[in-house]
């Protein structure tokens, strides 16, 4: 616990240099980087700092699943401005959004444990090559996804690649192309030296990592198939769709060495099922384990969502109207959603309940205590946070092989995910168009996840045919504001052209 709070003390003296604020340390290093006790604290930490940084605001929720997505807002006025994208309304919500201040925390952090690793090495014999390898591998992960999803949410932003335990100099935004290479690079490299799961002896990682058994890191740290398929995300993102389909094959092809597999639906929404705890099957995610204490009232999507019969909340602040979920959910048996063909009423309760309401709830994520309990006096959450797993990947893959031409592929790859939520398999002549088609199982799958409003940027870089849309993309407006206190303290950060 002392070395955690010296190096939570530590990497937020330094993290103000890097933000332009003055400051001094406030503690000495010469007591941290001495043991591999050190640097499993260290390391812990970036996560740590990325779980905060991705749960403060439901940051994830409010970038990804909000602007134009499915959800409304009941009351929340500035949940309404974000759903509209009039992303500069004077809310604090939006101000603390429009500041990249806590991703920039992550990427310092993990400047630092790459910058003194090579210390704990050279003063601790029991910290060897291989762990000081597998760590570093982890930290220039944790590095690029920071980069990756910050270029997602703000285009051009600084690259900073060293702590600046010295006088920081004031960086201007970089462009996001140079950014998106520094990212893939990184990557690849990490990916080459991460294991495919921890404490299980791996080649690449022998033996108790950090003296933990595998249920320990289930779940919980970056490993080879995470870097794949963030790679698969990268590529997407750029539109290099056969890079995409290269990196997703390898996480398709390799899946089960990772302790992935497919989910039932079952698995996906029973109490305490997906979202819980930390699993080997989160390709990537970061979870608030019950077990560790780590529960918290806000941070969640359940703190959004979720409303009466479920908790004692009235209303919740945000939903899926009625009519959104019947146009979305629009095929019978629908083990996600639908209505039963005899009945009209809804066939389970697995992604809405209370659907008969005005206002149905968002019943998809619900892990209220530690997965467990139904009593609706409790409000305090361990859902994990998602950030994407092997049915993302699928239909990715699928996305890819579609754009580049490998249409019956990328139909048997859609199948894949039909076939286990039990609706009809994809028919050209019924459905139309295979890309339509697999970004609406994309809407059905990953609602909820943090993905919509990405999707619907991808999605609209295939297509090119809804010009307003493109007109946002050609003009910046997908991106987010930088928060004028960014700008007001380095006068070479620039505001986005859009919102000037």
């Amino acid at each position: 616990m002392k070395h955690l709070l010296i190096f939570i003390l530590i990497m937020f003296t330094s993290c103000k240099k890097l933000l332009d604020i003055n400051s001094s340390h406030a503690v000495s290093e010469e007591n941290f980087w001495n043991t591999h006790d050190d640097t499993r604290t260290a390391l812990i930490s970036v996560y740590g700092l990325m779980r905060a940084a991705m749960a403060d605001n439901n940051a994830w929720w409010m970038y990804g699943e909000l602007r134009e997505g499915d959800f409304t807002a009941l009351q929340r006025q500035d949940m309404k401005a974000i759903i509209r994208g009039d992303l500069r309304a004077s809310y604090p919500l939006l101000q603390s959004l429009s500041n990249w201040r806590r991703f920039y925390a992550v990427i310092n952090a993990a400047n630092m444990f790459l910058e003194h690793v090579g210390e704990v090495k050279e003063r601790d014999p029991k910290y060897s090559e291989q762990n000081m390898r597998v760590d570093i591998a982890q930290m220039r992960f944790m590095r690029a996804y920071a980069y990756f999803f910050m270029v997602c949410v703000w285009g051009d932003v600084p690259l900073i690649t060293s702590s600046h335990d010295g006088e920081f100099e004031d960086k201007p935004r970089e462009d996001k192309q140079i950014v998106l290479a520094f990212i893939e690079k990184e990557l690849v490299q990490s990916a080459a030296d991460l294991p495919y799961k921890y404490s299980v002896d791996d080649p690449q990682q022998s033996g108790s990592y950090y003296n933990e058994s595998s249920s320990r890191w289930a779940g919980v740290l970056a490993r080879k198939l995470t870097a794949y398929a963030i790679l698969a995300h990268v590529a997407a993102w750029q539109g290099k769709y056969v890079d995409a389909s290269v990196y997703g094959q390898f996480v398709l092809d390799n899946y089960s060495k990772a302790g992935s597999y497919y989910l039932s639906t079952e698995d996906l929404v029973r109490s305490g099922g997906f979202f819980h705890w930390k699993q080997d099957n989160h390709i990537l995610a970061f979870n608030f384990d019950w077990g560790h204490v780590d529960a918290t009232f806000s941070g969640h999507l359940e703190e959004m969502t979720l409303a009466k019969p479920v908790i004692n909340k009235a209303l919740p602040d945000i939903y899926v109207p009625k009519d959104t979920i019947l146009s979305v959910f629009d095929q019978p048996l629908d083990e996600r959603f639908s209505l039963d063909t005899l009945t009209g009423a809804p066939s389970s309760t697995r992604y809405f309940a209370n659907f008969n309401s005005q206002v149905p709830i968002f019943n998809k994520v619900k892990v209220i205590q530690d997965g467990n309990t139904a009593d609706p006096t409790f409000r305090i959450y361990s859902s994990t946070i998602i950030i994407t797993r092997l049915e993302n990947i699928t239909l990715l893959q699928a996305e890819a092989l579609a754009v580049i031409g490998q249409q019956q592929r990328a139909i048997d790859l859609l199948n894949t995910i039909r076939d286990l939520r039990k609706i009809k398999r994809f028919d050209p002549v019924r459905e139309g168009d295979l890309i339509d088609a697999i970004f609406r199982e994309r809407r059905k799958e990953l609602m909820g996840e943090g993905w919509r409003w990405f999707d619907l940027i991808r999605y609209n870089k295939i297509k090119q045919n809804d010009p307003a849309f493109m007109q946002l993309i050609a003009s910046g407006g997908i991106y987010w504001p930088v928060a004028d206190e960014i700008i007001t303290q380095n006068p070479l950060i620039t505001q986005n052209p859009y919102w000037q």
